[in-house]
This record gives C-alpha cells, sequence and structure tokens, in this order.
C-alpha cells in the first residue's frame, strides 16, 4: 500500500524551510541554500545532475533513502517554479531543464489550470485545481502501490500534516538560523497530531529526524 511520506526536507534550527522572497535567481528564498549543504556532497545529489564522487556518509544513506520506492510526487506551485497567478504561458517547465530529477509523474498543486507537462526521464508534471486531497487521490492512482513524496513547499506539507495524511518524515535539520521565511512548526501541534521522532541522526552538516505518526 501506498504511503504519503516526506523526504530529505531540510528546515533550519527555527524551523524555516525556505527563506523569503523566492525568485528566479533564489528558488529556496534568501539564504535558503544554506538549509541543503549537507545534501550537497552525497553521491546522490551528484547523480541526479549528471556528476559522480561524493561523500559517503550518514547524509549519503538519508539522501539515497529518500528516492527508495517512489510511484509518484507532490509539489505545490511555488516549488514548480516562481511565476505567480495565472500562468501567462506554458513557457516555464521548472527549475531543473529537460531531466527533471523525478522520473514518474509529479502533481503540482495549483488554482490555475494548465494541460499536463511531459519531460525528459518519465517525469509528467500534472497541474490540480481542485485540492490537496484530490492531488492525493491522483498520486495514489498513478503510485500503484509504491510511495508518494510531499516534496514541498511548507504551506503544502502543513496542509497535510494537519490532516494527519503523512505517514513519516525524514527533516534534516541544518545549523541555520534563517529568522523568517516559511516555517513548518508555526499552527502545527506535532504531538497533538499523533507524529513521535523514531531516529535522530547528527552529522556535520545537520541532524537527520524521523518521524513518524502513530495509528
Amino acid at each position: 500500500m501506498s504511503k504519503l511520506v516526506v523526504r530529505a526536507f531540510s528546515i533550519s534550527v527555527d524551523g524555516y524551510g525556505a527563506g523569503p522572497n523566492q525568485s528566479l535567481e533564489n528558488p529556496l528564498g534568501e539564504n535558503g541554500m544554506k538549509l541543503h549543504e549537507w545534501f550537497f556532497d552525497t553521491p546522490t545529489f551528484k547523480a541526479i545532475h549528471g556528476g559522480s564522487g561524493g561523500q559517503m556518509s550518514s547524509d549519503e544513506d538519508f539522501a539515497a533513502r529518500s528516492f527508495d520506492n517512489l510511484g509518484a510526487w507532490i509539489l505545490g506551485r511555488n516549488m514548480f517554479g516562481p511565476v505567480r497567478g495565472p500562468w501567462p504561458d506554458e513557457n516555464w517547465k521548472g527549475w531543473w531543464g529537460t531531466n527533471p530529477p523525478y522520473h514518474v509523474p509529479v502533481f503540482v498543486l495549483t488554482n490555475y489550470a494548465r494541460a499536463p507537462l511531459t519531460m525528459e526521464g518519465g517525469t509528467v508534471f500534472h497541474f490540480v485545481t481542485d485540492g490537496f486531497e484530490a492531488a492525493l487521490a491522483k498520486a495514489k492512482e498513478a503510485a500503484q502501490g509504491k510511495d508518494i513524496r510531499v516534496g514541498g513547499g511548507v504551506s503544502t506539507l502543513k496542509q497535510y500534516l494537519k490532516a494527519r495524511l503523512i505517514d513519516n518524515l525524514h527533516l534534516a535539520v541544518a545549523p541555520v538560523l534563517l529568522g523568517s521565511g516559511e516555517n513548518l512548526f508555526s499552527g502545527i501541534d506535532f504531538a497533538a497530531l499523533g507524529y513521535r521522532i523514531t531516529e535522530r541522526v547528527p552529522t556535520e552538516k545537520a541532524v537527520h529526524l524521523t518521524v513518524v505518526r502513530d495509528d
């Protein structure tokens, strides 16, 4: 049976999953890239971007596990790109070039309809206008029993968390203070929702937390 999971989601010590003022120059908001330094030197990251090498470490263990058994992804509109409001055209095709790293169907939450977008490597972006629960239903059908990964952003994660739909999360807590941006913890009572930490692995560039929902 498919599980709805969050993996390799980086946050600051003060709970921010992205910095303020997202733009073409700052896809993760100002200073947002600092959250992901644990990921950049892993073999998994380098392979995604056509490179080789990287350091074998606990960071790599979590990076590699983040792609296990995935049959679909769900993304918020801002994770797909910086375009706001109605689509002016269909020229924007994401941050990742012609061959995005997903290689499975990806369901993008948006208020504005757009035709599906087929990319190289098996990635097809589907734009869902009827809400996060409808996106999950479509993702489950596409995943065919494999897991569905919620890739962000923060507001998208919070919708699924508040509905207790996420089965487990891997959070990479970076030793960074952002001070502003999108905060994962604001308005979310993880304990009341039935989530608990089952694993804690510190590395030089992050503390990896595994959080599961009690059923």
